[in-house]
């Protein structure tokens, strides 16, 4: 019984990781100033777009998600921080 119960736990906490990382990628990404998005050359839209197609498959909003995470986020940080005069690709 107990067992099961851990087990449960186990798996929603697993199974999670996507739905939340694909959230926080897509919360993210809506929260950044429309400046910030048109001085790094990125479009907002095509990514949120892309981040909320990526909720159908696991392995595709895993790597969208963490793709925008990684590399994107951290452009869009360097733009709003006022770091311009680095190349953000």
């Amino acid at each position: 019984m107990i067992v099961d119960v851990v087990l449960a736990a186990v798996l929603l906490t697993v199974f999670a990781i996507p739905l939340a990382l694909t959230g926080w990628a897509f919360l993210d990404a809506a929260s950044r100033p429309k400046w910030v998005w048109a001085f790094a050359g990125r479009r907002q839209v095509l990514w949120m777009c892309g981040i909320a197609f990526g909720l159908l498959t696991v392995i595709g909003g895993l790597a969208i998600s963490g793709y925008y995470l990684v590399r994107v986020r951290t452009e869009l940080a360097a733009v709003e921080r006022g770091e311009f005069d680095q190349p953000h690709r």
